[in-house]
């Protein structure tokens, strides 16, 4: 094993925030994981994977549906091709799209795109542009599905397989995979959702463009504590430095404007908004992807923390407020880490 345990009722607290945000959406089951000064400090695994009569319990195993955190990976295959010379994060995305006329594309480029300032948008089947590129930030789906062709163009790879080829295998991840959602097996938790939910769909694309990607809380965590030693793995340098700062620093354009800051898709903490998912107390720094299936990944580099929490609940009930339960999430986070370190 990579790490070590050393488990510790020091972050009971983050435990408790867990187990009642669980109640509080509705899900079956939950995990949560922390990884802190290099050990595995907690290690969490609550109720069943499903709502059904003998469901099987959440484990080590279980492989929960992570939404919009997999672009963390999305960031990594981008990063990858820059690093590689497949294009430049300034380059204009009209070199890279078939249909390169469109009005919509003008002054795109793919750091607007990997910093969700981009503008398009998709209104009754047609592509605008609402705003004129890096003067606001959206968002929005379409950036997602451009970034993923053009990562297959430009490299002749999909980013399944450049994630594949680069983490997965080389880390020995065992629970990381885009499942065709027509073929689930015994591992997958069951997302609860609500059926008249217009944001869900299903997909057998495998090729990591599709929201279809299931992670264990460990593999999770691990990704995470990949990006926090900045691609050293196993006290070797897997991934270059230059990949994961590119991907994890701040990149969006005009960093004076009140919005969210973003590495490659990552949320980075700057400072506080009132719609920042990143809780005040984090430390400027960290950075942050959160799911629709309030699956959260968090790293603190200043505490040399990473903490996973994951649910199986797409979406939420009326009146669950996401914004204050993510931003209290990453406090109790911190404020236990912080306890830690003056203990010891």
């Amino acid at each position: 094993m990579l790490l070590r345990d050393n488990h510790t009722n020091r972050f009971e607290e983050v435990h408790n925030h867990v187990i009642d945000s669980a109640e509080k959406l509705g899900s079956s089951g939950s995990a949560l994981f922390i990884i802190h000064n290099d050990k595995i400090v907690t290690e969490f695994y609550f109720g069943k994977q499903s709502s059904t009569a003998h469901a099987r319990d959440v484990k080590e195993d279980t492989q929960f549906h992570i939404a919009s955190v997999r672009k963390a990976y999305i960031g990594f295959a981008a990063a990858y091709a820059i690093y590689n010379g497949y294009f430049s994060i300034d380059d204009p995305i009209r070199r890279f799209v078939k249909d390169s006329s469109l009005s919509a594309y003008e002054g795109v480029t793919i750091r607007h795109l990997l910093t969700h300032t981009h503008g398009l948008r998709i209104v009754n089947g047609d592509l605008i542009s609402e705003y004129k590129p890096g003067e606001s930030w959206a968002y929005r789906g379409p950036s997602i599905e451009l970034l993923a062709a053009i990562i297959r163009k430009t490299t002749g790879r999909s980013v399944a397989d450049i994630v594949r080829e680069q983490v997965i295998e080389p880390c020995g991840f065992q629970s990381t995979e885009w499942i065709k959602m027509s073929q689930p097996h015994a591992k997958i938790a069951d997302t609860i959702r609500d059926p008249d939910n217009l944001f869900w769909t299903e997909t057998d694309i495998t090729d990591g463009s599709g929201m279809n990607m299931y992670v264990s809380a460990q593999d999770l965590a691990l990704f995470g504590y990949l990006h926090l030693k900045e691609g050293r793995w196993g006290g070797k340098q897997l991934i270059p430095r230059d990949i994961i700062q590119m991907a994890t620093s701040i990149q969006t354009p005009n960093p004076k404007l009140p919005m969210h800051k973003n590495g490659f898709l990552w949320f980075v903490k700057e400072k506080n908004y009132d719609f920042s998912q990143i809780g005040d107390t984090v430390p400027k720094g960290s950075y942050q992807l959160l799911g629709y299936t309030n699956v959260a990944l968090l790293v603190i580099p200043e505490e040399n923390l990473v903490a996973v929490r994951m649910f199986n609940r797409y979406g939420s009930p009326e009146g669950y407020d996401y914004l204050n339960d993510i931003r209290s999430f990453g406090d109790t986070v911190y404020k236990c880490s912080i306890k830690t370190n003056t203990i010891q």
